[in-house]
């Protein structure tokens, strides 16, 4: 019997002594297992292998872009407002068929300048990830430096008729935005940093490439959306790179984005605007003998018409041949921002700008045309807001 004791004691004696280096074992197996079903869940495609990037998202896994040089990653440097598309006026070049227009109603506008460096957007729905507002090429954005979830709430449902606008900048991962993220979870809008953009849906898709894009990542891009009832037309800066009648992509209170980054590769978003669409000039113009536009775009504290600005003149021009009689008082407005003065000249030049591009590039006569300015004396909504100070900045059309 005593034998018997010693055996037990000896085998209670020897399992007590096990779990310290088992439980070790264990849990570094377990941490193992984990990793490699992470890793099994990112495919590592090239900027230009748009089959991989497809095969892999179709799989639910995540990936991770791999450029060939980062030689030509200066984001300034491929944005809409540099390069080649700066020197362009309106209707020159790839802006002769560009066909977007904003909305003349603004529902939410943010350029970030009213949070701290540093923080999270107040006015932004935060859900997971790491992002924080910084100072980066002259503005102020939003870094990701994790996969992020955020979100744009309002009010109400988004109308049918919408135009969305925001400058995104990406290097590994692609950016992914929804209507309706609860009914329609595979239908989106996606974005890819190398260039490449447009809507996903079930069991088809409709993407293309931005003509002339380098393919490296940590471009800068202006992401544009246009949305009436399912016909949706997405731009990336002056190309359109979706075109589809029937998108159906649903239409909720929240526009929600998820947003691929880390901390070696971080993305950038700034200068959200959202706008409900409007009737068409004329029509508008006939029922309350004036009409304001959001689709006129200049340079910052300048006269100078931008060239995405083509689709709102070029409507302007082709109303203002198709009825003969009828003339206009073009006027410029702002917002309070800054001083009285110079904002009352800035919008009398930029009035006359107008007049004067309306009368060189679509051979409409002078005569039938004025141009003043009112700064900020006429505004269109307070000024106390995003939202109202963005409403402000516009070109009003008044019947003559």
């Amino acid at each position: 019997m005593p034998k018997i004791h010693f055996l037990c004691a000896a085998a209670v004696a020897w399992s007590l002594a096990i779990p310290t280096t088992s439980s070790a074992q264990i849990g570094g197996f377990i941490k193992r297992k984990a990793k490699e079903r992470i890793e099994q869940k990112i495919v590592e495609c090239l900027a230009t292998d748009l089959e991989c990037i497809r095969k892999a998202k179709a799989e639910g896994k995540d990936v991770k872009v791999k450029e060939g040089s980062e030689a030509a990653t200066d984001a300034a440097g491929a944005s809409s407002e540099g390069g080649a598309s700066a020197s362009l006026k309106p209707g020159e070049g790839a802006w002769a068929n560009y066909d977007f227009k904003p909305g003349d109603k603004i529902l939410f506008a943010d350029d970030l300048t009213k949070d701290e460096v540093g923080d999270f957007p107040k006015r932004l729905e935060f859900i997971e990830g790491t992002s924080e507002i910084v100072e980066w090429k002259g503005g102020r954005y939003l870094r990701g430096t994790s996969n992020s979830r955020f979100e744009i709430r309002l009010a109400e449902p988004l109308p049918e008729r919408f135009t969305l606008e925001f400058d995104y900048s990406g290097k590994t991962s692609s950016m992914y935005v929804y209507l309706d993220k609860e009914k329609h979870p595979q239908d989106y809008l996606v974005f890819y940093p190398y260039g490449e953009g447009g809507i996903e849906m079930v069991g088809r898709s409709a993407t293309a490439r931005v003509p002339g894009a380098t393919g490296a990542a940590g471009d800068l891009y202006k992401v544009r959306i246009m949305g009436d009832g399912k016909y949706i037309k997405v731009y990336m800066n002056e190309a359109r790179v979706a075109n589809v009648p029937n998108a159906d992509l649903g239409r909720t209170n929240k526009i929600h984005f998820w947003v691929g980054s880390s901390a070696d590769n971080p993305s950038f978003l700034t200068n959200f605007k959202l706008a409900a669409g409007g009737k068409k000039l004329y029509d508008a113009l006939t029922e309350s003998g004036r009409v304001a536009t959001q689709g006129i775009y200049f340079d910052s504290g300048s006269d100078r018409i931008k060239p995405e600005s083509t689709p709102t003149l070029k409507e302007i021009g082709a109303m203002l041949k198709e009825h003969a009689d009828l003339k206009l008082t073009i006027e410029g407005h702002t917002d309070n921002v800054g001083n009285a003065q110079s904002n009352h000249d800035l919008s009398h030049k930029r009035a006359a700008a107008v007049k004067a591009i309306l009368s060189s590039s679509y051979g409409i006569d002078g005569s039938r045309l004025e141009a003043t300015g009112f700064g900020d004396k006429k505004p269109a909504a307070p000024n106390t807001t995003p939202e109202g100070r963005q409403q402000n900045r516009r070109v009003e059309l008044v019947k003559g």
